[in-house]
């Protein structure tokens, strides 16, 4: 407990940068091609899916805070040592750290690939991969509150993007959006699947510890305005790629939104869509860097280990998993079992696990051991 309750006074952080971290979380590969898998099951409702899976997120990072404050200045590595017992915990801390590498792998992977399709079609994935690493690897050597001055500066990076969204309006078609709420079914398939998109704020499982203990009341209120300000943006981009692309065409494009931003042209600038998947670099290094920061943090909680030797390992065993999986059916498959399990760690456990900490302090009272 003690291992998981320590963090000195430089490496805290303000509550306010939880909002910053939220929509770095948030927008990752997942926004380019999101479109085309809601649409396969949601047809045109598909952007009721979007504020529906967007409500439940709300829910869920609520959820996440009450279990939180209950075991104040523990994260979830620690709480569920606390709720589970030693060997159970240690257990269920393993697979959580399983899951970040995994969240870390499907972010990495699948951005190489539009690096690839895009931009560089004749350049080795691994190279890429091999620079990507040594870009994380030196961000996450900095500590906490560097990887958090990313996920600030990678937020105005984004700004952009709404404005130029303008564009597309010129050619949509409003009635693509008709008719509304025609299969429920199908809306709700669609909420499932949009858990690969809007995963990453988890991550204050983790970061929770981290914030100043006078403003960890406000933490709540900046994750659900962060989870507000990612919402906006994926529901535009939603909505105008339904009135953008008919029907047929949209299930036949894989990356929507960077097909979207091909068609703008400016006089000093051609082919947009080529700049935006390089700076898009800046906008997933959070993702990437506080992944792999989570993932060391329950490798310590399980056994001791140096922060730099475990960086090493961890880049080397992304690096090794970057030759089995290469093909794009692959890397869907990848991404289809990212998605089911995320869904399952991200909306369905913080439930369960908020229900076990309330069973064991209810206990605890009964017993008398204010511990």
């Amino acid at each position: 407990m003690k291992q998981a309750t320590q963090s000195k006074q430089y490496e805290k952080i303000n509550a306010f940068l939880i909002f910053f971290v939220i929509v770095s979380c948030q927008i990752g590969v997942g926004i380019h091609g999101f479109q085309r898998v809601i649409y396969e099951e949601a047809k045109q409702d598909a952007w009721i899916s979007v504020v529906l899976s967007f409500i439940l997120a709300h829910i869920v990072v609520f959820i996440m805070f009450k279990t939180l404050e209950k075991f104040d200045g523990l994260d979830i590595y620690g709480i569920q040592k606390e709720v589970f017992g030693k060997i159970l915990g240690k257990f269920l801390n393993l697979l959580y750290v399983i899951y970040c590498t995994f969240a870390f792998f499907a972010v990495l992977k699948n951005y190489i690939e539009v690096v690839n399709t895009w931009v560089f079609p004749y350049v080795n994935a691994r190279f890429i991969a091999i620079a990507i690493l040594l870009i994380v690897i030196y961000a996450v050597t900095g500590g906490l509150r560097v990887i958090v001055g990313i996920s600030f500066f990678s937020f105005f990076f984004l700004l952009w993007i709404p404005p130029v969204l303008i564009f597309p309006l010129y050619y949509s078609n409003p009635n693509f959006l008709l008719p509304i709420m025609e299969d429920w079914a199908g809306i709700l398939r669609g909420v499932y699947l949009m858990s690969f998109t809007i995963v990453g704020f988890e991550i204050l499982n983790i970061i929770y510890p981290y914030i100043k203990e006078k403003e960890r009341k406000n933490a709540n209120k900046y994750a659900q305005i962060g989870l507000l300000a990612t919402f906006f943006l994926y529901i535009t981009i939603m909505l105008i790629t339904i009135m953008y692309f008919s029907g047929p065409q949209l299930e036949r494009v894989i990356w929507a939104t960077l097909t979207i931003f091909n068609i703008i042209e400016f006089p000093f600038v051609e082919r947009i869509e080529i700049i935006t998947i390089c700076l898009w670099l800046l906008i997933v290094l959070p993702n990437l860097c506080l992944y792999l920061w989570a993932a060391y943090r329950g490798v310590s909680s399980i056994f001791k280990i140096e922060l730099k030797k475990f960086i090493w390992i961890f880049a080397s065993i992304i690096f090794i998993f970057t030759f089995i999986i290469r093909s794009r059916t692959e890397i869907n498959t990848m991404n289809n079992y990212f998605g089911q399990i995320s869904f399952y760690v991200v909306f369905v456990y913080p439930f369960l696990l908020y229900l076990f900490a309330s069973i064991k302090k209810r206990r605890r009272k009964g017993t008398g051991d204010s511990s």
